[in-house]
């Protein structure tokens, strides 16, 4: 479990600070401020490796300085650790801080005491950190062959669903959802078919989709039966099943066979299984209808039951998705920050919590910082007719320098249902003007 991250001379901003809460860690923001860059960070953090959007050998600063501090939990000890680059070798140096010297045998023992890690990327992939797996090779610069095998296993959305491979001999380390899953479909008792079922159920609640038993042949040349689901719509192999449902479907399984294969990992090698799962999601409402955006992160605090402690850190530019956390958001172990630009210069701050009530009022909020919850036209035009009702002539646009302007422009660009219009039209009817 992560429990700070500290990012200087990386990426936009000159200096990133986050203390993080032990559940869930919300970060809003324009495009191109560094969220992304922050998720990859706490994913190197953890997994010592970076994730296959940086090709995997890791972010280029173009400052020099660059480093990354974290605190790390694992178990019951916090490590203090610090990352920076080295641009005569073109790559990142690791080393712990605190505790400064350990033994060979202590340190391997505390890193397998690791958090298990997923990261839904923007790309659409997943990777996931394993403590006690043997994962993908480190990737270095200029092509230098790689010394040793991290814990990481780096999935496309392809390999999600068909298996991934590792190695010279292409041998499967996942089976991949459809093989997986048809296979625990045919098992009269099965927990991770079970688990899968409840939790897909759990993240598409508002358009329910249930998990069958049932799998069905879909193409001529590929002879793996097809998992089917059941939505409103009727049955359906998974092979036809849209972007949402097909993202969400992903990360059911793989929360489930890393979880699965943690705990056989640690069964055979004579371990407890680790404390702490963390999930980083990189832009929760990618791809998700409305109804899913405002089910999705309740879902997995409820129903994401591992016997671990969860963390999940996710970035949003969804309104819908702070508001679905209103009910369930404990400021005692949950936490939002903001990036923002201030005079040139982007900072990240801790947004103290406060509940907005519905979408409207989380688009005006620090959090999104819109003026109004409008189209662009919209605004404007709003924003002319308080300057006129106020008697500001000097706020008055051009072109919409006059009442009657105004009103027309109301007119063409307002809703008739809009909560603008009564305060306009007293105001107009009172100077003379003709709705």
């Amino acid at each position: 479990m992560l429990e700070s991250i500290h990012l200087k001379n990386v990426g936009p901003a000159p200096e990133m600070k986050m203390d993080l809460a032990p559940r869930l860690n919300l970060i809003t923001g324009d495009n191109g401020l560094g969220k992304t860059l922050l998720l990859d960070s706490m994913w190197y953090a953890l997994a010592q490796t970076w994730p296959t959007t940086w090709g995997g050998r890791g972010l280029v600063p173009d400052r020099e300085g660059a480093t990354i501090e974290w605190r790390e939990l694992r178990g019951d000890r916090s490590f203090d650790l610090k990352s920076e680059y080295l641009f005569a070798d073109s790559r990142w140096d690791r080393t712990e801080i605190d505790p400064p010297a350990m033994h060979l045998a202590e340190r391997q023992d505390s890193r397998m005491k690791g958090a298990v890690v997923l990261y839904l990327r923007v790309d659409g992939g997943i990777s996931v950190h394993d403590p006690l797996r043997v994962g993908e090779h480190f990737r270095l610069p200029f092509g230098q062959g790689a010394i040793g095998r991290s814990h990481a296993y780096q999935f496309r959305e392809s390999d999600i669903w068909d298996g991934l491979a590792l190695g010279d001999d292409g041998k499967f380390v996942c089976e991949g959802l459809v093989r997986d899953v048809s296979r625990w479909a045919g098992q009269g008792s099965n927990a991770e078919f079970d688990r899968l079922s409840a939790l897909i159920e759990q993240l598409s609640a508002e358009e329910p989709f249930r998990l069958t038993r049932k799998v069905e042949r879909v193409y001529v040349d590929d002879p793996r039966d097809f998992p089917v689901v059941a939505g409103p719509a009727g049955e359906l192999p998974v092979a036809h099943a849209p972007a949402g449902l097909r993202r969400i479907f992903g990360l059911a399984y793989l929360v489930v066979w890393a979880w699965r294969e943690h705990k056989i990992a640690a069964g055979l090698k004579k371990r407890p299984p680790s404390d702490s799962f963390v999930v980083l999601i990189d832009e929760v409402e990618n791809h998700l209808h409305p109804k899913w955006q405002r089910t999705i992160l309740p879902s997995l605090l409820r129903g994401l039951h591992p016997d671990a402690g969860l963390q999940i850190v996710a970035t949003t530019h969804s309104p819908l998705v702070l508001a679905s956390v209103e009910p369930v958001f404990d400021p005692q172990q949950d936490k939002l920050f903001v990036l923002d630009v201030k005079d040139h210069v982007v900072t990240l701050n801790e947004q103290p919590w406060a509940m907005q009530g519905d979408v409207i009022n989380w688009l005006v909020s620090e959090s999104f910082g819109l003026q109004q919850a409008r189209s662009i036209e919209a605004e404007k035009a709003v924003e002319a007719a308080e300057a006129w009702m106020r008697g500001d002539t000097t706020a008055l646009p051009t072109d919409l320098s006059t009442k009657e302007a105004i009103h027309a422009e109301l007119q063409r660009v307002l809703a008739g249902h809009d909560p603008f219009w009564p305060r306009w039209i007293v105001k107009f009817e009172k100077s003379g003007g003709q709705p």
